[in-house]
């Protein structure tokens, strides 16, 4: 009865204002519920937003959205740029929409290290899938947060999943820490390789392989298939050697032609076995655990970090240790000790 008086009260697109952050956040999980859409865009933005104002209606969506189940399958993609993982996931995603599952892809842009700012291009780089009902794609900025992905991914996630999405893609830069960050937040991570690039044994870490639930060799048509069918047969053998990662799961490795859709109903076999492997030795609500504990321990480093950004004395000291870390006079560790002896609330007893 009370949502329905809070969406009764709302004739005026701007009437939001005036309500409380918990009716807000209510109003919000309704509508993200029902499918709409601009409601979902909204609820994301309102996640990933900085505003002081925005923060208590978030926390409230986020605990409403966070109480309800959901049933995705949360698939996390990497590779090197130029691998084709946007050719790969408007070609899968379209496969899966095709079948009648709504997908969501949440698509992380670096940022530049001058500037700041982003391209945020993916919709253009996946013009199918973005015009398709069933799908719905989110470009969101790297920004300053370390493992090419968002900060607030593990939040749109949630935003997303409240939405019935069936199956939600989080596409990482594909840089540095990315490969553990996405790995961290996702049912499966999914490894994409291009052909052709030399010793293809040589250009991956094996932490990366051990990783991969799963791995896609891209572009193996045209010129490159005998290249690609090589690489398959070279990352199945070192595979084999390694130690599972899943008791009764050996990685599979999957040749995909995005350009001519081979390969991708393969992939998704490979997903849904996987899947019924996981939920049936409860491998999976066991995963599912241990990344809501990785999100409330990112979440405390970040309330850490502000905690010194935000107080005036932490301010007032940072640039006179920075200075003297730069110049070699001070430790960081001693400075980051001087630091923390400054604020009560961090000082040791």
């Amino acid at each position: 009865m009370r949502g329905a008086c809070i969406i009764g009260a709302m004739t005026d697109v701007h009437s939001d204002l005036a309500l409380t952050p918990q009716d807000r956040a209510l109003l919000l999980v309704q509508q993200v519920r029902s499918g709409d859409r601009r409601a979902l865009a909204k609820a994301v933005t309102l996640i990933e937003s900085e505003r002081l104002a925005d923060q208590a209606p978030a926390a409230a969506f986020l605990e409403h959205a966070l109480a309800i189940p959901s049933a995705s399958i949360r698939l996390g993609l990497s590779g090197a740029p130029g691998v084709g993982k946007s050719t790969f996931i408007e070609a899968f995603g379209t496969f899966l929409t095709g079948l009648g599952k709504r997908v969501a892809v949440l698509a992380v842009d670096p940022s530049s290290q001058r500037s700041g700012g982003s391209i945020l291009g993916d919709k253009t780089r996946m013009p199918d899938l973005a015009r398709d009902p069933r799908a719905f794609i989110r470009p969101s900025p790297a920004g300053e947060t370390l493992g090419g992905v968002a900060r607030r991914t593990r939040e749109a996630l949630a935003a997303v999943e409240l939405a019935g999405f069936d199956v939600v893609l989080v596409e990482t830069v594909g840089v540095g820490q990315s490969e553990t960050a996405v790995a961290g937040m996702t049912d499966m991570f999914i490894l994409l390789m291009a052909p052709g690039g030399g010793d293809d044994l040589q250009g991956i870490k094996r932490g990366i392989m051990e990783l991969a639930d799963l791995l896609i060799v891209t572009k193996g048509d045209g010129d490159l298939l005998p290249a690609a069918n090589r690489a398959v047969a070279d990352f199945t053998s070192a595979l084999h050697l390694m130690r599972l990662k899943w008791p009764g799961w050996t990685v599979p490795v999957a040749r995909v032609s995005a350009q001519e859709r081979t390969g991708i109903a393969q992939v998704w076999a490979q997903v849904e076995s996987f899947a019924a492997l996981q939920q049936n030795s409860g491998a999976w609500a066991q995963n599912r655990a241990a990344q809501r504990l990785d999100w409330f321990w990112a979440e405390l480093r970040s309330r850490v970090m502000a905690a010194f950004t935000d107080n005036p004395a932490a301010r007032a000291m940072l640039p006179g240790l920075e200075a003297k870390v730069r110049s070699g006079t001070l430790s960081p560790s001693l400075a980051a000790e001087q630091l923390f002896a400054a604020i009560a609330p961090f000082s040791r007893p």
